[in-house]
C-alpha cells in the first residue's frame, strides 16, 4: 500500500506545483507582457488618479452626467457581487422596477418624448455593464446639455465621437463607454 501512496502523493505534489503555480505564473507573465493594459484591469487614469475601469460600470445619478445601465448588484455596481437579478420577464418585481426606472428617466427630462431605450431600464446579466447603446446615450443628450448649459449639438457630437464599433467589425454591437464619455464631458468644463 505504501508503494502505491508514495507515487500518488508525488504526482499530486508535482501537478499542484505545475497547475497551481507554474502555469498561472506563466500565463500571468505573458498577459502582462502582451496585454499590459487589460491584465492591469483596463484602468482609466485622469490627472494621475484612477477614475475607474473600462470594464466595470459605475453608478452615475447626477443629472449633469450620462447614466449607465441600472445595476442589479447591491450596492449598485459592486464588482464583488456581480450578478443579475434572476427575475424572469413576467415577474411582477421586474415590471415594477422597470416602471420606476421609466418614471425616474421621464422626471429627469420631462421635455424628452422619444421612447426610452431598453438598456436604460433593464439590468445586464452581470450588473456591471460599463456600456450603453448609442441610442441610450443619445436619449440623454437633451438632459445633459440643458443641465450643463451646453449646446445640444456639441453634446451629441461628443456622444457620437465616443461610439465604439463592433469588435473586429462583426462581433457585438456598437456601444458607448459611460465612464469615458463622462470624463470627456468633464473636460469640456476645464
Amino acid at each position: 500500500m505504501l508503494r502505491q501512496l508514495r507515487p500518488a502523493f508525488l504526482m499530486l505534489l508535482a501537478l499542484t506545483l505545475v497547475t497551481g503555480g507554474l502555469y498561472p505564473a506563466l500565463v500571468t507573465g505573458i498577459a502582462r507582457l502582451a496585454f499590459a493594459k487589460q491584465a492591469g484591469g483596463s484602468l482609466i487614469v485622469r490627472d494621475g488618479v484612477v477614475a475607474g475601469s473600462e470594464l466595470i460600470g459605475q453608478r452615475f445619478d447626477d443629472p449633469a452626467l450620462f447614466w449607465g445601465r441600472p445595476s442589479a448588484t447591491t450596492p449598485a455596481c459592486n464588482a464583488g457581487a456581480s450578478s443579475g437579478s434572476n427575475l424572469g420577464p413576467l415577474h411582477p418585481a421586474l415590471e415594477d422596477a422597470v416602471k420606476q426606472r421609466i418614471a425616474a428617466l421621464r422626471a429627469s427630462d420631462p421635455g424628452q418624448s422619444a421612447p426610452i431605450p431598453v438598456d436604460l431600464v433593464t439590468t445586464s446579466g452581470s450588473g456591471l455593464d460599463p456600456h450603453v447603446s448609442p441610442a441610450a446615450a443619445l436619449w440623454q443628450v437633451s438632459r445633459v446639455a440643458r443641465v450643463r448649459g451646453l449646446d445640444e449639438a456639441k453634446v451629441k457630437a461628443l456622444v457620437e465621437k465616443h461610439v465604439e464599433g463592433r469588435d473586429l467589425g462583426i462581433l457585438g454591437e456598437p456601444r458607448v463607454n459611460v465612464l469615458a464619455l463622462n470624463l470627456a464631458l468633464l473636460e469640456i468644463d476645464r
